[in-house]
């Protein structure tokens, strides 16, 4: 399977939207909220994309500072070419647009929670979520 590797290069919400349908990932995105995928890509500081031909098969889309730390928001790659090694490459594609010294963290998909060990990512058990601002005390 040829498959080209893009970094920054635009894509549509619906192409986005397409992909993640094509994933366990499209249940934990607003996939119905064409605005709010628009602006995830908008606001986005490093997207880094595969392609067959010309159909989205996989995307690493990232905030980041590029010099201390990078939050690897999506990382899905449709089922169709799983098991690939296009996750990996997603990852180390976007590891290599950082800066020397930069983290790159993610947070697993419960599916996908015994992937990233796989691979070499190291486990961290201090992360946290705000959803609801009247939750702080």
């Amino acid at each position: 399977m040829d498959i080209q590797y893009t970094v920054n290069k635009p894509i549509s919400a619906e192409q986005f939207i397409g992909l993640l349908k094509e994933t366990t990932l499209g249940g934990r995105r607003p996939i119905d909220n064409l605005e709010r995928i628009q602006g995830m890509l908008d606001h986005a500081d490093l997207i880094v994309t595969a392609w067959a031909g010309e159909k989205l098969v996989g995307i690493a889309r990232s905030v980041t500072d590029f010099n201390f730390c990078c939050y690897l928001s999506d990382l899905a790659v449709s089922e169709t070419v799983q098991a690939s090694g296009i996750g990996k490459e997603l990852i180390r594609r976007t590891f290599l647009e950082l800066k020397e010294g930069c983290t790159l963290y993610l947070v697993a998909a419960p599916q996908a929670v015994n992937y990233y060990p796989k691979i070499g990512m190291t486990r961290h058990d201090s992360a946290w979520t705000l959803n609801d601002v009247a939750a702080l005390k």
